[in-house]
């Protein structure tokens, strides 16, 4: 099927930008106005038939905060990254494109996952990456990972943040011989071919990666 049924929530990195929170707790489950993380982002997969969080760094917890939820759980012995992840996950996603989530940022604005379902066209995309402007993100600093032509069509250089959410088609996956990597090995490969693409989020956005990002989100959040 052309639109994505499955959904993979990134959860099992060590948080080391959030120490000193991280030391006992894994970062999806710090809190942001009362809520953790990973509960904010299964809100925006509502809908999606199959939703998989992978875990690794303190995942007894994040197994035991999901423990009754229709939601797959994979863990990883070795830390696989965001590529050999997905890959890792792909017997329980199943077949066709993937939604992809970091569980590390707060939204405002229209749901970002419906915002890519909107805008996908599989005919003509192999990933279609959520972008925030740099002027609109909060607990950001940096100039930016992509730009963008009048087609939509991206390219790496300054401008426009990758958000952390995307639709990827996992196909190239089998291809790349590391057992852990980034998705950007994958990215790089599209991009040449003219298959990546990118769709603006008209909404707010906050990087919560670091202890800062905290007090961000939750202003954010108080002025919705």
């Amino acid at each position: 099927m052309s639109d994505p049924q499955a959904a993979m929530i990134f959860a099992a990195g060590f948080g080391t930008r959030m120490r000193p929170l991280t030391d006992t707790r894994p970062k999806p489950l710090i809190k942001v106005a009362g809520k953790p993380l990973l509960d904010r982002a299964l809100d925006l997969t509502e809908g999606t038939e199959r939703v998989v969080v992978n875990t690794h760094y303190l995942g007894d917890q994040i197994a035991r905060h999901l423990a009754g939820r229709t939601v797959q759980t994979i863990h990883e012995p070795e830390i696989l990254d965001t590529g050999g992840g997905l890959r890792n996950a792909l017997p329980l996603l199943g077949t066709g494109p993937v939604i992809t989530l970091n569980s590390d940022a707060v939204w405002t604005g229209p749901n970002p996952l419906q915002t890519l379902r909107n805008a996908w066209k599989p005919d003509r995309m192999d990933a279609l990456l959520l972008l925030i402007p740099v002027a609109n993100a909060r607990g950001y600093e940096g100039t930016g990972d992509f730009s963008q032509d009048a087609d939509g069509r991206l390219t790496r250089g300054p401008g426009l943040i990758y958000s952390g959410a995307q639709i990827i088609k996992p196909d190239g996956l089998a291809q790349i011989p590391e057992a852990a990597f980034s998705l950007n090995v994958l990215w790089n490969v599209m991009q040449p071919e003219g298959r990546l693409f990118g769709v603006v989020h008209p909404g707010g956005w906050c990087d919560v990666g670091h202890p800062g990002g905290i007090a961000e989100a939750e202003a954010m959040l108080a002025n919705v």
